[in-house]
């Protein structure tokens, strides 16, 4: 137990996934596989009852390119003052960039734009620097772009470009995991450590305490965060638990 004391907090993103207005879950990223879990507001507010220091926030509407959210979002900022939130879905250009760091987000989280526009994601990652986080959705190494539904290139090749444009903190989702409750991906996880000396929050697949516990084994490796979603809605633990284990 004293060696686990000792180990590092792992910051809990719990995620707030909206879609039509309403927070839901997808799985493994599928549009037409959402699960809803009612008000997106009232979530992040029991999330932040519940101790969370962060909220992953996602716009699933503009992740896919089939509408926006922006106002309830802006709700859910607005409601959990106090708490950081990361925004992610569907930022491609300066526009909804500006609309989304004026929302009173702490960290944008790019996804889609990062691979299919590395020259806009290196001018935005240069200008805004730790506010900016670049989301890398892997089917096993290859990347996933526009909502999941596209391949988005090798994640090694894609990863040093990233590097070499300073990027300053990467979110890993196992598309294959994401929303199925089967655990992380510890070796992509590890390797990705070995790869980046930037912090790394991992996404996909928590599914019990035990998962968190073996990611918090990461946090001397790179690995900063995780999300944690489904596991959350599904009742599989609570957020307060969650992060007692997480070392809060």
């Amino acid at each position: 137990m004293n060696d686990f004391a000792s180990t590092p907090e792992l910051v809990l993103l719990p995620a707030v996934d909206v879609a039509g207005g309403k927070a839901v879950r997808l799985t493994q990223g599928e549009a037409g596989t959402e699960t809803s879990y009612g008000d997106p507001v009232e979530a992040a507010a029991d999330f932040a009852r519940q101790g969370a220091q962060w909220i992953h926030l996602v716009d699933l509407d503009a992740a896919f390119g089939r509408g926006s959210n922006a106002s309830v979002m802006r709700k859910v900022i607005k409601q959990v003052k106090g708490v950081q939130v990361e925004l992610s879905g569907g930022i491609r250009d300066d526009r909804s960039l500006e609309a989304a760091l004026e929302s009173g987000a702490s960290r944008i989280n790019l996804g889609t734009a990062a691979l299919e526009n590395p020259e806009w994601a290196a001018d935005v990652i240069n200008r805004y620097g730790d506010a900016i986080a670049v989301g890398l959705d892997v089917r096993g190494t290859t990347l996933a772009a526009r909502g999941w539904t596209r391949d988005g290139g090798d994640l090694w090749t894609v990863l040093d470009r990233l590097e070499d444009a300073g990027c300053s903190r990467y979110v890993v989702t196992d598309v294959t995991k994401d929303g199925t409750l089967r655990g992380p991906n510890i070796d992509l996880l590890r390797e990705m450590t070995q790869r980046t000396p930037k912090p790394i929050v991992a996404s996909g697949g928590v599914s019990s305490l035990d998962d968190i516990v073996a990611l918090r084994d990461l946090v001397p490796l790179g690995v900063e965060g995780a999300i944690v979603g489904k596991a959350l809605y599904a009742g599989q633990f609570t957020l307060a638990e969650a992060l007692d284990v997480a070392g809060h």
